[in-house]
């Protein structure tokens, strides 16, 4: 098995030559639960192999409404799954063992940059379709309930107020993680992957990364 997810692949490809299922198990063998994604439909009139007419995010949400109870790191489901629809995407659901911050593609170059910098670690960063950043962050569980929202891939993403761009994915919310592939023919890739320590997966604590990520979405657009 290709091990997509070691550090030691970063400065050798971008690309992920990886199958879905092999990508599902390596999640699963961090400890990452995983659904099954809707994928593109190249041959049909959608762009999205789901039932849904005008599919919202199409190729990056879960196939089943139950996905939330379904996802789990069992390797014989896992594969049982991805047996019966190989081109299935692989969702990740947040909130559970990782939050992840959803940002512009240009805000998140800056930002990691500034982390680079201040010698803060980004932790893993993926990029969807050259388009969005998405920064893995440690689950953080607020004090009050009432700081708990939820930006749904499946409805209209909530963003973090007054931070253009930035989305907050945590509780009931969920995210397309590599090599899923999207209906535009880009796909997502690592850019940075997810590095295991002796206690697991490293994951940044996610105030300072938001603390960045905020100033960066704020920042005056040139021209």
């Amino acid at each position: 098995m290709v091990d997509v997810l070691s550090g030691r692949s970063r400065r050798r490809r971008r690309r992920n030559p990886v199958g879905m299922v092999d990508a599902a198990l390596e999640y699963a063998a961090l400890g990452w639960p995983v659904c099954r994604g809707a994928h593109p439909d190249p041959v049909g009139p959608r762009s999205c192999a789901c039932d849904r007419m005008g599919c919202p995010d199409p190729g990056a949400h879960p196939m089943s409404a139950a996905w939330a109870m379904e996802a789990g790191t069992d390797p014989a489901v896992i594969t049982r799954w991805w047996g019966a629809e190989p081109d299935a995407n692989v969702i990740l659901p947040t909130g559970r063992v990782f939050d992840v911050f959803d940002v512009p593609a240009e805000a998140g170059v800056s930002a990691m940059a500034q982390m680079d910098r201040a010698g803060l670690p980004a932790g893993p960063v993926a990029a969807v379709d050259a388009r969005r950043y998405l920064f893995f962050v440690a689950t953080r569980s607020p004090a009050d309930e009432d700081e708990w929202w939820s930006c749904h891939l499946d409805c209209v993403p909530e963003t973090v107020a007054d931070s253009p761009g930035l989305r907050w994915h945590c509780r009931n919310s969920y995210v397309p993680a590599p090599p899923s592939t999207l209906p535009s023919g880009g796909r997502v890739d690592w850019i940075r992957p997810p590095s295991r320590g002796a206690d697991g997966v490293e994951l940044p604590d996610p105030i300072a990364v938001l603390a960045v990520l905020v100033d960066v979405c704020e920042e005056p657009k040139a021209g």
